[in-house]
């Protein structure tokens, strides 16, 4: 029997418009009903350029549900060209377009030879959620966008990861990941974010590799490019959080860029010597703030679930009690993540579970034993849960209600640092008023 789900953490698939929007200068259009855009646009900010306020839009009624849409559509992208000042058009078919059976492909097609791209992509909310149609809007952009290109420009690596916006680090995540993939002596190709955009999609099939920092999500779309463009994928399932994931990451990527490992080795000495300068320098807060437990609790996404599992294992000595990951991770990828979410030091386990019921997810944690304050990192619902068990709490994933988050960033060694701060600050604030 169907049950109502509390507290969910992910979108439908329309909400793939947020792939869309941190490309810059890419314009959605939605072939669906009123409301959509502004219903799925609940995070801060917008791409600096178009906001979901503006986006296109057929609002689709019923005359269009009794007589087809197509027509109405082929208007709204005619005039959407002349009047949206954009380098790329990407249509999205919502669920009455595609219950109905509108034939996007062919209003399309009148675009083909058109100055500006036009690309269609359906994303009916009933088939799928955002992480997963993240995929499938990338594959489409590719494989209108991408040049073949059998010369590689040397040293230029793709850097791929999960959907910008629901992740609301995405843009310094990326700006983090470019800057430890420069310290190879390698060219980042990015794609989403500030001075991104399609020339860079253009440019990925010139890339000696694809470095896709993910799990799961996004996996589809890189495999995609490395099928049909020839750019080998490397796929690291782990964000690298701390300096033990991310010399782990460099040395990983310098073994499949087939770098000098004692070129690799130096730059990794240099980073981590100026990150636990810092930690040393602080050892004595996180040794004497006994009031935070050194047992804790996620409920995230499976990009932040393994990330913040490993990096509090291996990194700062602390023990999982329960790893739950709430993005509806497919099940072919379930066994991955979970062994990703397991390959810690010290003979410690994790109890990952797949669950994307708030409430049955809070019932379960609040009845386990901490040996103290609890600490538990997830999104602005787990606030509530912290509150009511008494526990320490930290925001990391979708939705964050309560926290603006600009640029900031939980990965590399500066993220290791920032996340150090972030989560004992947490238990200091606690301290401070009791």
């Amino acid at each position: 029997m169907a049950q109502a789900l509390g507290q969910q953490r992910y979108k439908c698939a329309l909400a793939a418009m947020q792939t869309v929007h941190a490309i810059s200068r890419a314009v959605p259009i939605l072939h669906s009903g009123m409301g959509c855009a502004g219903k799925l646009d609940d995070t801060f900010g917008n791409s600096g350029y178009i906001s979901a306020q503006l986006y296109p839009c057929t609002d689709i009624t019923e005359k269009e549900i009794v007589f087809g849409g197509n027509e109405k559509l082929n208007t709204l992208i005619e005039n959407s060209l002349k009047i949206m000042d954009g380098d790329l058009y990407v249509v999205l078919s919502g669920c009455a377009a595609e219950i109905i059976g509108d034939d996007v492909e062919e209003v399309i097609s009148r675009y083909e030879d058109g100055e500006k791209p036009v690309v269609a992509v359906k994303t009916p909310g009933f088939k799928a959620n955002n992480y997963v149609s993240h995929d499938w809007v990338l594959k489409s952009i590719f494989e209108k966008l991408v040049r073949p290109c059998t010369v590689k420009t040397k040293g230029l690596v793709n850097i791929l990861s999960g959907p910008p916006y629901q992740d609301h680090f995405w843009e310094g995540n990326l700006r983090a990941l470019e800057k430890l993939v420069s310290l190879l002596g390698l060219t980042p190709n990015t794609i989403f974010g500030h001075g991104r955009g399609v020339e860079n999609i253009r440019r990925m099939g010139e890339a000696e590799f694809t470095i896709l920092v993910s799990p799961w999500a996004g996996y589809e779309s890189a495999k995609f490019l490395e099928d049909r463009f020839g750019v080998p994928l490397l796929h690291y399932n782990n964000l690298p959080l701390g300096a033990y994931e991310s010399s782990k990451f460099l040395k990983t990527a310098a073994d499949f860029a087939s770098l000098d490992p004692a070129f690799v080795e130096k730059i990794t000495k240099t980073q981590e010597d100026e990150y636990y300068y810092y930690i040393d320098r602080f050892a004595p807060v996180f040794l004497e703030l006994r009031i935070m437990s050194k047992r804790f609790a996620i409920v995230s996404d499976a990009q932040y679930s393994v990330a913040v599992t490993r990096f509090l294992v291996n990194d700062m000595g602390m023990f999982p009690t329960k790893v739950y990951i709430s993005d509806d991770t497919p099940k072919k990828y379930r066994e991955g993540v979970a062994a990703a979410a397991n390959e810690l030091n010290y003979g410690v386990t994790a109890d990952v579970r797949f669950s994307t019921d708030g409430y049955t997810i809070h019932d379960d944690i609040e009845g386990e034993d901490f040996g103290g304050s609890p600490l538990i990192f997830g999104s602005s619902w787990e606030s509530i849960l912290a509150e009511k068990v008494g526990g320490h709490f930290l925001p990391i994933s979708f939705p964050i209600d309560d926290k603006l988050i600009i640029n900031s960033s939980y990965v590399g060694y500066d993220g290791g640092l920032q996340f150090v701060g972030d989560f004992y600050s947490v238990g200091l604030q606690k301290n401070a008023v009791q």
